[in-house]
């Protein structure tokens, strides 16, 4: 179950790479770039943008979005309380149908909240 991150994390990359490089396209690029910029600091700090990626993400249904945030929000220093409450928000936006999302939720978190425990 550990490796679930690694596995996410490396699949993304690869996939990010072979995208951006093989194909050369300039709008997939701009998409690319406007994402990695939409979340830097700004009017709003980081941990805020990235719970508001988390809900979006939650309440869209991809669950490679929601891992990324889960990830991203818990390197910005995020609690779990704070995820989990932004994922309840999701929930209620949502509905039932989200559900099976946020399990997979869980159980990402759960992976990265051991990592992190085996790393201290």
């Amino acid at each position: 179950m550990a490796d679930l991150v690694e596995e996410f994390n490396a699949y993304r990359t690869k996939m990010n790479d072979k995208i951006l490089l093989e194909d050369n396209n300039k709008i997939i690029k701009r998409i690319f770039n406007l994402d990695t910029n939409a979340f830097q600091q700004g009017a709003l700090d980081k941990k805020t943008k990235e719970l508001l990626g988390l809900v979006a993400s939650t309440v869209l249904r991809c669950d490679d979005c929601i891992k990324y945030h889960l990830e991203s929000s818990w390197e910005e220093g995020l609690k779990r309380e704070e995820l989990m409450e932004a994922l309840g928000i999701a929930t209620l936006i949502g509905g039932t149908i989200v559900i099976p999302h946020l399990r997979k939720a869980y159980e990402y978190l759960d992976v990265i909240e051991q990592r992190m425990a085996e790393q201290s």
